[in-house]
């Protein structure tokens, strides 16, 4: 021996050497591309999705949780779901109404129409000789959208059944199809020239109080000149909803003999209290109201 190393020997060794470099190239590649499957899964489409289901659905927690706000000065126009009467009507007798026109809250929140506010008899005095009947109610509750919220409320306005009919009845009713184009006078004598139209005020034909709606007037609330009904209050000068009634509607409308002796501004606020001049007091159904909200909260 020479001490050389054969040439078979050195061929063999060689081949048995990149055998084994490529195995492990392929073991080593092999792994990266799972690690990188992982990876790609981590952003895959089945995870993506996901995220934003729990995103939105914390989003939605959190818009539910978050409640309606009212602001002090909101106007709710209410339809009144019973008959009040002195006669008939006992203290704590529950009292509906319903939410006659969306009412504009904050950007993008609302009451809804159908929304439904409850109260209760405070009092009741049927009359006597000598005496007025009167009857001490109170709206404190609102449901809407599955909400129940508190609320203090006073009265601004209230009208008849037959004065609510007469403000929806479009003047000239009959000689159209579509009667939702044609002119209306609100309860307390703003007109209003159809839906999507202006609504002007009933003194003075140039001047714009509001725009009428699907479902109703939408302007800001207006004080009466000669009453102590004010215009906006606590800085809330946003749109209102008023339904049938103008933006200055301030007492009673179409229903005789009857007054608001206490609005429920004063003590005891929220404790609206009705009077008779003449025999007991009477309430039918289908009266319309406009509330104020003075204070809320959400329960």
């Amino acid at each position: 021996m020479n001490g050389k190393i054969p040439t078979h020997v050195f061929v063999r060794t060689i081949v048995l050497f990149l055998g084994a470099l490529l195995c492990s190239t392929s073991l080593a590649l092999t792994a990266n591309s799972q690690e990188g499957s992982r990876q790609l899964d981590s952003r895959s489409p089945f995870v993506g999705p996901s995220a934003f289901v729990n995103s939105d659905v914390t989003d939605n927690k959190s818009a539910a949780n978050s409640g309606l706000t009212i602001l002090p000065g909101t106007i709710l126009p209410i339809h009144l779901n019973g008959r009040i009467s002195s006669a008939k009507n006992r203290p704590g007798q529950e009292i509906t109404g319903r939410i006659m026109q969306d009412i504009p809250l904050s950007p993008g929140a609302r009451i809804r129409e159908g929304s439904k506010v409850i109260g209760h008899i405070v009092e009741v005095a049927p009359a006597t000789s000598g005496t007025q009947a009167r009857i001490s109610l109170q709206f404190d509750k609102l449901i809407s959208s599955h909400q129940t919220i508190s609320i203090t409320t006073n009265l601004r306005a209230i009208a008849g059944f037959m004065e609510v009919r007469d403000a929806q009845a479009p003047l000239g009713a009959g000689e159209s199809n579509d009667n939702q184009w044609l002119t209306t006078v609100q309860v307390g004598g703003e007109v209003a020239y159809g839906e999507g139209g202006p609504v002007t005020s009933g003194g003075n034909a140039n001047v714009v109080v509001g725009k009428f709606v699907k479902g109703g007037l939408v302007g800001r609330v207006r004080a009466k000149e000669g009453t102590e009904c004010r215009g906006a209050i606590d800085g809330n000068d946003n749109p209102q909803a008023f339904w049938v009634f103008s933006s200055d509607a301030c007492g009673v409308y179409g229903i005789e003999h009857v007054s608001i002796a206490h609005a429920g501004r004063t003590h005891p606020v929220g404790v609206i209290v009705l009077a008779s001049e003449s025999g007991n007091l009477q309430i039918a159904s289908g009266a319309g109201m406009l509330l104020r909200v003075v204070a809320s909260s959400q329960n």
